[in-house]
């Protein structure tokens, strides 16, 4: 269409992509209400450090190139003079007011421009992408025209910069306006330092040449100095913590550090330097001559010093090692066997093949020779089966360490008595009662294991093993020797210690639980086996004895019966019609109880209507008596209901519930469920001939029997008793297993704990661990063990902020490790945390050392030097009280002067080579000074000059240097009049 293009119309009302940027810059300072005059109080020192700085951010665009548009204010209480304040015409606006304030010079931890040019709010827009650049001269004039007339538009009095050039240069040019004033932010920054500007009286004629004030002679300038000095050499305070030296294994001890303790602290100084920042904060021209022949900044006489420290990035510390090498455990994928060779439980099933023959060979009521429980019976038979498949020499972990390790764990081990049997149980029955304190009840919160049991000191050691022995396989052979060990303890009737008495603890790792289980179950068979071998001889003196089952019915007269008799016990110990004598808790009682009730039973035998002889009574439950036959009621022996781990209570709850709603897998449930109260049931009725299901319910369920007062025919008040309503129900459980109770004492019931199955069971369990499966086990412990760790550290110092740290670990932790299989990402945060707060502790040790807090005499100074020392660790910079002459102080310039004569002297062979006396060689260390070269000098000038013409209005200029070993920058803020000028 040739026509279209002779009508090219070019409207120029249309706005271009300049205009449309203005606009743009102007909506977002209207929005952040940035307009109009900004009124606030003067600012108090230090409140660019203390105080709280809040950003808003946002986007917008000049034509396709995206820019970042940023508010940075410091967060402040409104004043009360607002209305007052727009009475005056023509103030200065508040940032330019700032130019000259004096109270935060040198913030330690601030925004550049803060630092540079002393602003409590400005606006920034930079390019939004990380490697865009605004580069050339034209672009950044015409940003530096926007913003210029973005401010004139709006009235905004907050200064506008832009950042131009690369981002890591940080340079940015600026603007304020305000009525009849505008301030230019102006930078200059270089690699190379220009010789003359190295020194005050340089940057003096900088500044006087930049005014350009037309005034002959000039107001006075106020200086503001500061020069930092770097301390990296921390002469003669070497690092105090050496590594553990892992061969030193004297006695248990590897290298100072037992097993079953973790380590703790910094292999390498956590506090890498310290910078001493020197100030003068009010120096007036002429008071002081600073150029390049001569300088009277001596850092001695500063009247303010202030030091930060510079910490080291992520040190190497001892247990934050020792938990990450252990998480590291947690995702291997290989077994034990694989890591081993093959393994040594495969042989055991060899050797071991009959194994009822072998049960029965230990259940022998002769006196067996009992071994002496060593350990290194022990280990020499797990070593010999490592041995067929390996050199001598390659079992991961050496006799000695195995044999210390194994003693840490089994301690009873040790006592290699005679009389092995009853001497050691007494001492591995289990451990006194726990103290009740905060740090012992964590392990419920962390379910891990109680401080002072098996399960916590085997994950300790296994830790050790990890990092000092061997590794994974060190790891994998102990835990072949621990399990080789709990099966050798089952055999032979030894109770493991260092575990509570008692079924399984549910606030425990599921690992605990099972050695729990194990402890029952040989509590179990030692008593069934001590009650067939030493009825005889312990109970009754006599020979006879009415309650001994029948294994010892005809013992007497005839021991080789009673042997024949003992063997066959376990042959017939899991079939149907099981006969079991079942041990209570108090022998004693037990003994007593069944002798009187012989005796009651003898005595009221003619009246009983039953002809049965009651079996298997405890003692008499209070006064009550049987209704019918109106004799005392006896409360029986019952067995005790299976311990359960929580595997198993899981696994019961999942069949129960697979069972349905229907009525027969209801029936079914209900039957499973009441194996407990059938056996107590027919435990009742033996105790107690011609009782009925009222008497039951009585002692078993007493609120489901209820009294009633009522008055009979003659008047008078009696007592009527009668079930609840709930036992009333036609057929239900209660009666139902009333009526198929038979009169059965506890000791010939069918055993309701399998103590042989659960024990095989717990044992396969073991065996079948990967090292990996034991890391996840066992982690919870090391975590508890880390923060009991941390926390007794912690105590030494007494640094408040770590408490905090160690309150959020704990409550943290209980979270995560509560719940089982918690996420990696989870567990790795903990580990960190535990790190962080041993980081901590480490730098404020090394501080500690090396400000010598520990040898300080003078009570007040050793206070001040201690608070000194916690400041540093918890402030980004911290006033020197004193300057160069205070205690601190002191110490800090004679650190330095240690330094810096290393530094100078030469070394030794070349001292030797020349020749001189000592007193030439004095005057040649004299020479050096206490302080190294500055690595910092940063000055600040100011001055209220009238600019640009002598009758303008007199306006704040001011001007930052910074001068470091790569780097000089000038940022300069020059106020012109822009009504007189």
């Amino acid at each position: 269409q040739p026509e279209s293009e002779v009508f090219e119309i070019t409207d120029f009302t249309t706005a271009s992509e300049w205009e449309r940027f203005i606009s743009k810059v102007e909506e977002v300072l209207n929005d952040w209400k940035l307009i109009g005059i900004s009124s606030g109080k003067p600012l108090e020192k230090g409140v660019y450090t203390t105080g709280a700085w809040e950003e808003k951010s946002d986007e917008i665009s000049f034509a396709d190139f995206k820019f970042s548009i940023t508010h940075h204010c410091l967060v402040q209480e409104p004043s009360d003079k607002d209305g007052k304040e727009e009475l005056v015409e023509d103030v200065l606006p508040l940032p330019v007011q700032d130019l000259l304030c004096m109270n935060n010079d040198f913030p330690p931890r601030a925004h550049c421009l803060v630092r540079w040019y002393g602003l409590r709010e400005f606006v920034v827009i930079a390019p939004a992408a990380n490697n865009d650049a605004v580069l050339s001269e034209s672009k950044c004039n015409l940003l530096l025209s926007s913003i210029s007339i973005a401010l004139g538009n709006t009235g905004c009095q907050v200064p506008l910069f832009v950042q131009i050039h690369h981002k890591w240069r940080r340079m940015y040019v600026g603007e304020c306006q305000g009525p009849g004033v505008r301030t230019d932010f102006e930078m200059v920054h270089l690699r190379k330092v220009p010789n003359q500007y190295t020194h005050l009286s340089g940057l003096l004629d900088i500044f006087k040449s930049k005014i350009g004030c037309p005034l002959t002679p000039l107001p006075p300038v106020s200086m503001a100095i500061r020069l930092t000095y770097v301390l990296q050499d921390w002469q003669q305070y070497f690092w105090p913590q050496q590594p553990p030296d892992i061969d030193a294994l004297v006695g248990g001890e590897v290298g100072g550090l037992e097993f079953g303790k973790l380590p703790f602290g910094a292999c390498e100084d956590p506090i890498s330097e310290l910078h001493l920042a020197t100030t003068w904060p009010h120096l007036t021209e002429g008071i002081i001559v600073d150029n390049d022949v001569y300088s009277d900044l001596d850092p001695l006489q500063a009247p303010q010093w202030s030091v930060r420290v510079r910490k080291a990035d992520n040190p190497q510390c001892l247990l934050g090692d020792f938990l990450t090498e252990f998480f590291k455990l947690c995702r291997r994928k290989e077994s034990t066997d694989e890591i081993l060779g093959r393994s040594a439980f495969e042989e055991e099933g060899k050797e071991v093949a009959d194994i009822t023959h072998a049960l029965s060979k230990l259940t022998e009521p002769a006196p067996v020779p009992i071994h002496k429980l060593s350990v290194t019976n022990m280990v020499h038979s797990a070593k010999k089966k490592i041995r067929k498949h390996r050199g001598v020499d390659e079992s991961p972990l050496n006799n000695e360490v195995l044999n210390t390790i194994l003693l840490v764990l089994f301690p009873d081990a040790a006592d290699k008595l005679a009389d092995g049997f009853e001497s050691r149980t007494s001492t591995s029955a289990g451990n006194n009662p726990p103290p009740e304190n905060e740090d012992y009840s964590l392990f419920s919160q962390f379910k891990s294991a109680p401080s002072d049991s098996l399960t916590y000191k085997l994950a300790l050691c296994l830790c050790m093993i990890n990092f000092y022995h061997g590794g994974v396989k060190g790891v994998a052979h102990l835990w072949q020797e621990f399990v080789l060990e709990m099966r050798y303890r089952w055999e032979n009737n030894y109770l493991i210690p260092g575990l509570a008495n008692g079924p399984p603890d549910l606030r425990c790792c599921l690992l605990h639980q099972k050695l729990q289980m194990l402890n029952c179950c040989i509590e179990r068979k030692k008593a069934r086996d001590e009650g067939k071998r030493g009825i005889v001889s312990d109970r009754s003196p006599g020979g006879t004895s009415g309650d001994t089952g029948k294994g010892a019915d005809h013992s007497g007269e005839n021991p080789d019966k009673e042997k024949e008799v003992g063997k066959s016990w376990e042959s017939w110990s899991d079939s149907e019609e099981e006969f079991f004598e079942c041990l209570s808790d108090t022998e004693d009682l037990k003994g007593n109880g069944q002798e009187n009730g012989k005796k009651g039973g003898a005595k009221e035998g003619n009246k009983e209507p039953v002809n049965l002889k009651p079996e298997g009574r405890l003692h008499p439950h209070g006064k009550l008596t049987l209704l019918h036959p109106g004799e005392p009621l006896y409360i029986p022996i019952t067995q005790e209901p299976a311990p359960m781990t929580e595997d198993l209570l899981e696994e019961q709850s999942e069949v129960l519930a697979k069972l349905g709603t229907s009525a027969e897998g209801a029936h079914l449930r209900a039957r499973m469920q009441s194996a407990c109260l059938l056996s107590d049931m027919e435990s009742f009725k033996a105790a107690n001939p011609g009782c009925c299901l009222e008497d039951f319910v009585r002692w078993y369920s007493p609120r489901d029997y209820i009294e009633e007062e009522v008055v009979d025919e003659k008047g008078n008040i009696v007592i009527k008793g009668e079930l609840s309503a709930r036992m009333k129900i036609p057929s239900n459980m209660w009666v139902e297993a009333w009526e198929t109770a038979k009169p059965v004492p506890a000791r010939r019931q069918k055993r309701l704990f399998d103590d042989t199955r659960e024990a095989e069971k717990v044992l396969h369990y073991l065996a079948v661990q990967k090292p990996a499966d034991l890391a996840r086990h066992l982690l919870p412990c090391i975590i508890h063990a880390a923060v009991l760790k941390v926390k007794e550290e912690e105590a030494l110092e007494d640094i408040s902020s770590v408490k905090k740290i160690i309150k959020q670990i704990i409550s943290h932790s209980s979270k995560v490790l509560r719940f089982p299989n918690p996420e990696d990402k989870k567990l790795e945060e903990i580990i960190a945390q535990i790190m962080s707060v041993e980081a901590i502790i480490a730098r404020a040790r090394s501080l500690k050392a090396k400000f010598g807090v520990e040898k300080c005499e003078n009570e007040e100074e050793k206070e001040d030097l201690q608070r000194f020392v916690s400041c540093l660790l918890e402030q980004p910079e911290v006033s020197v009280i004193g300057a160069g002459r205070g205690p601190a102080g002191s110490i800090i310039h004679k650190l330095f002067v240690n330094a810096q004569r290393v530094s100078a002297a030469p070394p030794v062979d070349e001292e030797l080579r020349r020749s001189g006396s000592s007193e030439e060689r004095r005057l040649n260390m004299g020479a050096v000074s206490d302080f190294p070269p500055p690595t910092g000098r940063e000055v600040i000038l100011r001055t209220t000059v009238p600019r640009p013409a002598p009758y303008s209005k007199p306006l704040p200029q001011r001007m930052y240097s910074v001068l470091t070993k790569e780097d000089f920058r000038l940022a300069g803020a020059f106020s012109a009049d822009t009504t007189f000028f």
